[in-house]
């Protein structure tokens, strides 16, 4: 895209802010042929620290679609997460799948790596222009209903100047205040005085190469946490809850940092610091997700404590449903309801992350004698007694957010959802919850996995009981002109029934699935999968 051919900002979106979720958001959208002109304040990327290192299989798949497979590829990869009690270990959960996907659990990736790999992506994209060094100093237009473009005015090297775009995507990280502060929005919520130090290491500790391991009170930390992860390249990150008034130089000038480690790896062994460093934790949720044509995604939406890896993994899937839905109404597919509801599903996602880190951290870090007293008594009662495993509270993993009372998903009144389901559990099968994945064989239908199928429009799965072309012939009077849409059998993925199974579909069934791999109606007859279709575009 050259600046000139949209010089007045028609046809293309602004994205505020290049790290990975804005960058997610320009190959989103540039995916659905939008062009997109990406703007960063900083005058290049910070190649620092493993900063969001654990990326769940669900963010790792949209990746795939937009050309960075290889992040998935290079990353370290683990499927078991173990909890101890000091030396005794509580229990190991692995990962649910309902489907059979080839993708892993979770991948360790340093954030660095990962932005790297991703601007290979955005150069290789040709719809995807970014400026650095461009710092977003005002808001000229595009916060009414009326307005028709959402106008920003940057200062730069060459001064200050006025760009625009019919939409803007607010990507500008945890530091994005002055961002919220001209949109009028405000960011509620909490920040914990606890701190954590965090620090990658490269040493050898055999054993722990593929699995993450959350202590509590263990010897060389007692009354307090110690989270480590192994990454590539013989990284370890570990993370340690400590004191509020922790003094990082004081540590690393009198070698009480090199005696903290050592309690971990053992005296012995030879290790390097690659990072190192000390933050604190908040639970916060913008009160509004949309301003007009400007919708905010990321940290400068949310932001929640690290323990379940629910940051990036979050805030990928934010510009996902925001970029399709803007590409949606942008080409006349979608009605006034769609880009509403990126609003509405979204914040009730941050809301589910809010309530699960918030409960985590009043676990790890008790504000009250007598919370203390409690978790002591569950976590010495977990070592014998395996009731006692489900109130013990190290993070609950991030996962897809389930759109079960979003406006544009149809109930089924036959499927009735449950709530979150247990940890190291897969969501009851109602319309809402994400699509399970799985290969198929020489790629029928061009396409390695049956996720990917969902990736270029909507996507119909019938049961044996119903004929396609009747099906089709439904739905030609409900879908605009030119929108992608497919209508397969069940039986024609080529999975050995796994999708289906994941589903507990029956033949009667009709799933409609949307661009982002979540169902959105599990129907019985075509002219209720007209109208769930209808639905699911905001009409």
């Amino acid at each position: 895209m050259s600046h000139e051919q949209s010089a007045d900002g028609r046809g293309r979106v602004l994205v505020i802010g290049n790290g990975p979720v804005g960058q997610t958001a320009a190959l989103s959208l540039a995916r659905w042929g939008i062009p997109v002109l990406v703007i960063d304040a900083r005058p290049e990327r910070d190649p620092i620290g493993s900063k969001a290192l654990c990326q769940q299989r669900d963010v790792l798949d949209l990746w795939d679609a937009c050309g960075a497979g290889s992040i998935a590829a290079e990353g370290l990869t683990w499927s078991h997460a173990r909890t101890f009690y000091k030396d005794k270990e509580l229990f190991c959960w692995e990962i649910p799948d309902p489907g059979r996907s080839p993708l892993p659990p979770f991948v360790n990736i340093s954030q660095a790596r990962t932005e790297a790999i991703l601007d290979e992506a955005i150069a290789a994209q040709p719809l995807i222009e970014v400026w650095w060094g461009t710092e977003v100093v005002g808001v000229a237009g595009g916060t009414g209903d009326g307005d028709e473009l959402a106008r920003v005015v940057c200062r730069s090297g060459f001064g200050e100047f006025e760009v625009a775009g019919e939409y803007a995507v607010v990507c500008a990280g945890s530091k994005g205040g002055p961002m919220r502060e001209m949109l009028g929005v405000g960011f509620p919520g909490r920040t914990f005085d606890d701190s954590f130090l965090i620090c990658d290491i490269e040493t050898s500790i055999p054993g722990w190469e593929n699995e993450r391991r959350f202590y509590f009170d263990p010897e060389w930390n007692p009354g307090r946490q110690v989270l480590i992860h192994p990454c590539p390249d013989s990284i370890f990150r570990i993370d340690w809850q400590v004191d509020t008034d922790f003094d990082l130089a004081a540590a690393q000038e009198d070698g009480s940092l090199d005696k903290r480690i050592r309690k971990v790896i053992g005296k012995k062994r030879d290790y390097r610091i690659d990072w190192v460093s000390v933050y604190r934790f908040h639970a916060r949720s913008a009160d509004r997700y949309r301003v007009g044509r400007f919708l905010l995604a990321g940290d400068v939406a949310h932001l929640v404590a690290p323990f379940g890896a629910r940051g990036l993994n979050s805030g990928v899937p934010d510009v996902e449903n925001a970029a399709w839905k803007i590409a949606y109404t942008m080409k006349g597919w979608g009605g006034a309801g769609l880009l509403a509801s990126y609003e509405t599903e979204r914040q009730s996602a941050a809301r589910e992350n809010l309530a699960v880190t918030a409960a985590t951290m009043d676990f790890l870090v008790p504000q009250t004698k007598k919370a203390k007293r409690r978790r002591k008594e569950i976590l010495k009662r977990a070592r014998k007694d395996k009731k006692a495993i489900p109130l013990v509270d190290s993070g609950r993993l991030a996962e897809p957010f389930w759109y079960v009372d979003s406006p544009l998903t149809t109930p089924d009144p036959s499927r009735y959802w449950p709530g979150r389901p247990p940890r190291g559990q897969a969501p009851t099968p109602v319309p809402g919850v994400i699509l399970p994945d799985a290969v198929t064989p020489d790629a029928a239908h061009g396409k390695a996995r049956v996720r990917e199928l969902t990736r270029e429009g909507l996507l119909v799965l019938a049961g044996d009981a119903h004929n396609v072309a009747e099906v089709e012939g439904v739905l030609s009077g409900v879908v605009p002109q030119g929108m992608p849409i497919r209508i397969l059998p069940f039986a024609d993925l080529g999975d050995d029934g796994v999708v289906a199974a994941g589903l507990a579909a029956v033949p009667e069934e009709l799933w409609l699935v949307r661009p982002d791999a979540h169902t959105a109606a599990c129907v019985r007859t075509p002219e209720d999968l007209a109208e769930a279709v209808h639905h699911l575009l905001g009409n």
